[in-house]
């Protein structure tokens, strides 16, 4: 399936630490927010996009997919395993 480019617009640090961070666990930036969504989207399936930046669950759900990246143990997923049932 084809993918969708966005931009995020980030502070130059944050920017840094994201490229740092992916190359440290050989992974891309795009692969790491995707897992975080992912993970996210797991978690919330159903809620109100609008509560989601809000919701406890998504800095629970940031912080298991960074543990298990820092691990090297994440299971990476294709779009269609998440999104085509």
């Amino acid at each position: 399936m084809a993918k969708t480019r966005i931009n995020v617009s980030l502070d130059p640090d944050l920017a840094e630490f994201a490229k740092v961070f992916a190359a440290e666990n050989r992974t891309s930036v795009a692969e790491m927010f995707t897992q975080y969504l992912l993970a996210l989207k797991r978690r919330n399936e159903g809620e109100n996009v609008r509560q989601i930046l809000s919701h406890p669950a998504f800095e629970q759900a940031m912080e298991e997919v960074q543990d298990r990246l820092r691990k090297g143990t994440a299971k990476w997923h294709s779009y269609d395993e998440v999104f085509i049932d």
